[in-house]
Formats: C-alpha cells, structure tokens, sequence
C-alpha cells in the first residue's frame, strides 16, 4: 500500500484503517441480507454466486451505459431474480435448504462467468468516493480516507434493520415466522410469502455488496473478485448472533483482518503473509 511504503510503520495502522472502510462493504451487505433471511427461518448459502453476479452485473452495466448508479441497481435486481430462485425452490416440499443453496452458488457463478467472459478486460466507470481526509495535508491520510456512498448506506442500513426488527409490525411477522412458524401461520401470516419476500431483500441487497467488488474495491471484474466472501458472510451472521448491528460490528472486524497482511507485506514482513 502507498500509504504504508512512504510513512514507514506509521503507515501500518493508517493501511489497516483504510483497508477496514475499503474491504468490509461486502461484508457487511452479504450478511444483512443473510441476517434478514435467517430472521424468517431460511438459510442461503447461494449469496456467494448472487455476490458474483452481482459484480459482473454492475461492471457490465457501467461499462455498456457508463452510469456507475445504474450498475449498482442492475446487481441489486439480478441479486433479486436469484433470489426469486432460490425463494421458491427452497419452499418446495422436501426440499433442502443447503442442497438448494450449493446449486444456486454454482448457478450464479456460472452465468456469471459465462456472461461475464467478454467484460474482464474493458475498464468500466467506477463508483465515486467521499473526500473524507480533505482536512489533512497529507496525501496519504487523503488516499486512506476515501469513502463510497455505498459503504455509508450499508452502515445506515444497519440501524434500521435493527429498528424494522424490533419496532415495526412486518419486522414481528419476520420473526414469528423463523421462530414459531405454526404460530405464525395460526395468526394468519403466509410464511411462504414472508420468506419469499426476506430471500428476495437480502439477495438484493447481496447484489449491491457484488456491486461495490467490481465498480469501487478491488474496483474490476474477473472470476475471483469474491474470493470466497459471500460463504463467509453466511458464518459472520451467525458470529454476529443474527442482530444487524453485531453484522455491523463483524464486517468491520473481517474487512480490517484482511487488511493486515497486505499492510504488513508493504514494510517488508511477507515471512507470515498467508498466516495474517
């Protein structure tokens, strides 16, 4: 990292910081929309392929139209058709959750990377980032506290969760459906449709976290731009306790995990680089 490389150890901490704002939106959009899917009794697995297309979905659409904005959109609503998916499959009769999700990893993997093979070289308009560090003369401090709006609505999103759990009439029939089901269906609430629509919000809102990979950090389209983080976004919401503000909390401790090898790897400690 440049920040590292030219204030020597000093740097360290900045990197980790910069990295922590940087590398947690994924994160931290995957596991609402898990938290939000688990709250009504379901578990999707499948988020790692709605992440994938998700970012080729936004990187394609910025690069063909050259509105950023409007990639974010298309990888929420791609996020939603798997979502559409993945909610009706899995409330088939004898039908299991995980074997659901397995297949929808592999589904949205491949049509993302089938439909995503001609848009890996083209360079796509990316998202624009917050001046946050403008007060600092330094442009180090300048370049670490770049922040995307998307990062920020992820952050107030977050809060609202929580409050939609707790204070507001759909936030109760959400959990009376994951915790109580036959209660739930005894006052009157169609758990079909309240886990359909749960699924649908939270592969949406995986799609933007798909968005923010391609169009902002690392900021470009290939088949490993994930590395994996939608899997471990489903075992953040459970480290999180299934509350949105602890999703909050864990994204921000995985994104700045992430960051300490490369921050270190940049003053010259590589020896542990895959350990970090």
């Amino acid at each position: 990292m440049v920040e590292t490389q030219a204030l020597g150890w000093w740097g360290v901490p900045l990197a980790i910081a910069a990295g922590t704002l940087r590398g947690s939106a994924p994160f931290l959009f995957v596991s609402l929309g898990e938290c939000l899917t688990e709250k009504s009794g379901k578990i999707n697995l499948g988020l790692e392929g709605t992440l994938l297309t998700g970012a080729m979905s936004a990187y394609a659409i910025s690069y063909l139209t050259g509105s950023p904005w409007l990639g974010v959109i298309t990888a929420g609503v791609a996020g939603m058709i798997l979502g559409v998916i993945h909610g009706w499959l899995s409330q088939q009769p004898r039908v299991n959750d995980v074997a659901v999700g397995i297949a929808m990893i592999i589904f949205g993997s491949g049509i993302a990377f089938f439909l995503g093979k001609p848009f890996i070289q083209p360079a796509a308009p990316a998202l624009p980032a917050l001046p946050f560090g403008a007060w600092s003369h330094l442009p180090q401090v300048q370049s670490a506290l770049q922040i995307s709006p998307l990062f920020l609505i992820g952050v107030a999103i977050a809060p609202l969760m929580q409050w939609f759990f707790r204070s507001t009439r759909w936030g109760l029939y959400i959990r009376a459906v994951g915790d109580n089901p036959d209660a739930a269906k005894a006052m009157g609430i169609s758990i079909f449709k309240v886990r359909m629509l749960c699924i649908i919000a939270g592969s949406f809102l995986a799609g933007i976290g798909g968005a923010y990979l391609s169009l902002y950090y690392p900021g470009s389209w290939n088949e490993r731009i994930s590395g994996g983080q939608g899997l471990m976004a489903v075992a953040l919401v459970i480290f999180a306790r299934w509350q949105p503000m602890q999703c909050l909390y864990a994204s921000l401790l995985f994104g700045g995990a992430q960051a300490i090898g490369p921050a270190l790897q940049s003053v010259g400690i590589d020896s542990y680089y895959y350990l970090f």
